[in-house]
């Protein structure tokens, strides 16, 4: 068993076609059929079965595709982080999702360029999720996210959390309550904006079943007691997790791309939605931003890198950082990686 066979039986398992797979790998249909032969040989298993169109995996071949390629995932992982420790980049990768580019971002840069006039800076918008596999790959050094994450490669730094904020059309009846509570939203259209998802949390269908506990509660006007963790823990929508650690679930809700266009559909009275209070500064002339007073709704920012690989500049970034919290009156507690 070698590497090139291990490859050709990938890209042969995720195509499911000798000759799709020739296409993509550059190999030959027939080098690629003798590459399969001589793994499945070197195994004493059939992991395809030929006699199918498309081609279809064995039971065995199932299980064997699952597991090596996290093995060979890991692989390129390992291989990219030894070559970038053998040549170190010599300018600062930076990754960022869009909301906190609206906030201390900025800010924090241009400390940093100041600090370290030497170091190119490279910044690039990229989602939490896509942080992770950038900062294996190379890509990124460091990345500022929204979500927390539990990879092996990786560390991170919570830097501090945000609170949301709700953003609603200057004609909304609740644009001028300056003290906004969720039951009270419950009933306006809630705009979702978040392409990613929290890890191993609800499908948000399940939460639906609540609706009519969350309306009599509406309608007695009294405070929803939180529901038992099951309830929050199946919630992957970032915005409806919210909603549901307060045991109310919004009586509508539409999905779009992003949070320009959620403001956006805001700003044209088609619904409400949270962000972060660095958003405050979107759109002011068509909608109104007040405060929850729920002290526990609110976004973190993180900062990620490599655990086995830290550019020597991270470091740096942080206290650029700290600095500008510290300028803000910014509640933190310093931390450097390690």
């Amino acid at each position: 068993m070698d590497l090139k066979q291990l490859k050709a039986f990938i890209a042969i398992a995720e195509l499911r076609s000798f000759s799709a797979a020739a296409k993509v790998t550059g190999i030959s249909q027939p080098s690629l059929s003798r590459l399969l032969k001589q793994l499945e040989t070197d195994m004493n298993v059939a992991l395809v079965d030929r006699y199918h169109r498309p081609l279809q995996l064995t039971t065995a071949g199932l299980f064997f595709y699952d597991k090596i390629d996290a093995l060979l995932t890991e692989l390129d992982a390992i291989t990219h982080m030894t070559q970038r420790l053998s040549a170190p980049s010599k300018g600062l990768n930076i990754g960022f999702v869009p909301s906190v580019l609206y906030g201390l971002l900025p800010e924090v840069i241009a400390t940093f360029k100041q600090q370290n006039a030497d170091t190119e800076v490279n910044l690039k918008d990229i989602s939490s999720y896509q942080q992770i596999e950038a900062l294996k790959s190379g890509e990124i050094d460091v990345g500022f996210g929204r979500f927390a994450h539990q990879d092996p490669w990786i560390q991170q730094i919570l830097l501090r959390h945000e609170r949301y904020l709700v953003a609603l059309p200057k004609a909304h009846p609740l644009a001028e309550v300056k003290e906004q509570r969720l039951l009270d939203l419950a009933n306006s259209r809630l705009i979702l904006y978040h392409q990613t998802h929290l890890p191993g949390l609800i499908n948000t269908d399940s939460i639906a079943a609540d609706m009519s506990t969350s309306a009599r509660d509406k309608r007695t006007k009294q405070t929803p007691k939180p529901e038992a963790a099951s309830v929050t823990d199946s919630v992957t929508e970032p915005l409806l997790y919210l909603f549901a650690q307060h045991g109310i679930t919004p009586l509508r809700t539409s999905k779009v791309s992003d949070l320009q266009v959620a403001l956006g559909l805001v700003a044209a009275g088609e619904g409400i939605t949270l962000v972060p209070a660095s958003l405050q500064v979107m759109r002011t002339k068509q909608i109104s931003y007040q405060r929850l007073i729920h002290e526990n709704v609110t976004s973190p920012i993180y900062l990620h890198t490599l655990k086995d690989f830290i550019h020597p500049k991270v470091n740096d970034l942080l206290t650029a950082i700290y600095e500008i919290y510290e300028q803000r009156g910014i509640t933190y507690r310093r931390q450097q990686f390690v």
